[in-house]
């Protein structure tokens, strides 16, 4: 293991970091809501910590595989625990758990929240915790590494363990030029999204933060009704059609900038995003309809969900708890599914499903067929035996950690039904991000917190950049 280098990244990562959290001072300079220190102190903090990362002399600086791991899962936590001080210093979330909770909640772009009323919040604050949402979408690593001079060689492990699903694919020769294309798109579609939010009336901050919860999939709400606040189909839409947008794996814009139409066209797991949404999006309005009466609003409210649902974002535009059984189910159905890999999106991933799909029906076929020779095929290519085994590695992985989190959090006294729910949400980073929305986070014990703190950073960074963090074997030479 390459501590020595390894630290000196994790350093430079908080020096991003705190140039990062001068923006939400400047909105307190703004609104003076007197919060200004809280930013100062925390970035002067990380700046302290991170200049004297510089200090550690590290002559070997090649970094592999178990180097990358280790250095984003402490990345991750790092930051979190230093991005929660601001609220701690404003006395608006006085509890450190809760603030570490919220703060790790925004950067894994989970939106469970332990606030039972956000519109009580100030301006920079509620500004921070939607921009971790923004921040975490494409990912802590990526960003620093797409502004900081670094040798592509060497950073392509931790980029690769960031990487949400199950492989990571290059735009371009250069590691640094890919990232930069992929912010690059980032941040053009959250400014065509903030533009489009102003133009239907919605206040400025509002469509800050709001594009903020957005593209990240994070579905921070500055409003205790979330998105149905500002009752709009206009803004219903716009939302909703960038939910689906942040969605995509984001490689397919880089191709359809370069007019490479059959390569979009082709890829099956946007086809299936698009069919399962389609689909989900029907049924469900048919389901709603005798509640809303038209045609119009049953879609609307449908789209909506579906699409908030299947991006993992967790917005809500209508009080969807008194829908039929089947649209519920659907909806829990589509939070595992989750969006498409290399989307800021979380869940399982489309891929990993249509693989998990193609491997059962193979093995249906070898059964009724011994001697039969079959390869799982994916956009026409044969998927290689690795990306089969690590996805069934994933469930596993998945299916242990989630069984572990519940009997954990069991202990906190809250019933099966509630612990349950609270794991789930975490682990697919889903958490329903409207305050107070049926959820049990604020009343939960400091143990089952910090579990689903630990669920919600394993979800963000798909398992196993965490678990490494607790194999003897990657802390030795």
């Amino acid at each position: 293991m390459n501590y020595r280098y390894s630290l000196q990244i994790v350093g430079r990562i908080m020096t991003v970091t705190a140039g990062l959290i001068l923006l939400p001072a400047l909105v307190s300079v703004i609104y003076g809501d007197g919060n200004v220190h809280c930013f100062i102190i925390t970035a002067l903090i990380l700046l302290a910590l991170g200049m004297l990362s510089t200090l550690i002399k590290a002559t070997d600086k090649n970094i592999y595989a178990r180097e990358g791991f280790l250095i984003v899962a402490l990345s991750w936590v790092v930051i979190s625990l230093f991005g929660a001080l601001p609220y701690v210093l404003s006395g608006e979330i006085p509890s450190y758990i809760d603030a570490y909770f919220e703060t790790v909640s925004g950067f894994t772009t989970t939106g469970a929240t332990i606030l039972t009323d956000v519109e009580s919040m100030s301006h920079s604050m509620l500004f921070w915790r939607s921009f971790t949402n923004w921040i975490g979408g494409m990912g802590v690593l990526v960003f620093a590494f797409a502004i900081l001079s670094q040798s592509g060689t060497r950073i392509v492990h931790i980029i690769r363990a960031e990487a949400p699903g199950p492989g990571f694919g290059k735009l371009v020769s250069k590691t640094k030029i890919n990232l930069q294309i992929l912010y690059g798109i980032y941040i053009a579609l959250s400014v065509i999204e903030f533009i489009l939010l102003v133009c239907g009336g919605m206040p400025v901050f509002d469509a800050v933060v709001n594009t903020f919860g957005t593209a990240g999939t994070g579905g921070f709400a500055i409003k205790n009704a979330s998105i149905a606040a500002y009752n709009s189909a206009y803004v219903d839409y716009v939302v909703g059609i960038f939910m689906v947008l942040f969605g995509i794996n984001f490689n397919l814009y880089f191709l359809l900038l370069m007019l490479r139409l059959g390569d979009v066209f082709r890829s099956e797991e946007l086809r299936w995003y698009f069919g399962i949404i389609v689909f989900s999006t029907v049924t469900i309005a048919a389901n709603i309809y005798p509640i809303y009466k038209t045609v119009g609003d049953s879609m609307r409210y449908a789209f909506f969900q579906v699409v908030s649902f299947i991006s993992t974002t967790g917005y809500t535009a209508t009080d969807y708890n008194h829908w039929p059984a089947y649209s519920h189910t659907v909806l829990i159905t589509l939070f595992f599914i989750g969006a498409c890999v290399g989307s800021t999106g979380c869940g399982f991933k489309v891929m990993r499903v249509i693989i998990m799909l193609k491997t059962a029906f193979k093995e249906i076929r070898f059964s009724l067929n011994p001697r039969s020779v079959s390869t799982i095929m994916f956009d026409k290519k044969p998927v290689d035996r690795s990306v089969v085994t690590g996805v069934g590695s994933y469930v596993i992985a998945f299916t242990i950690i989630f069984f572990a989190s519940v009997l954990i959090v069991s202990a906190g006294g809250l019933d099966f039904a509630s612990n349950t729910t609270a794991v789930l949400v975490c682990l697919n980073n889903l958490g329903i991000g409207v305050a107070g929305a049926q959820t049990n986070f604020p009343s939960m014990s400091v143990l089952s917190k910090l579990v689903l703190c630990f669920d919600m950073l394993v979800g963000r960074l798909e398992i196993f950049p965490m678990l490494i963090l607790f194999t003897p074997a990657a802390w030795r030479k």
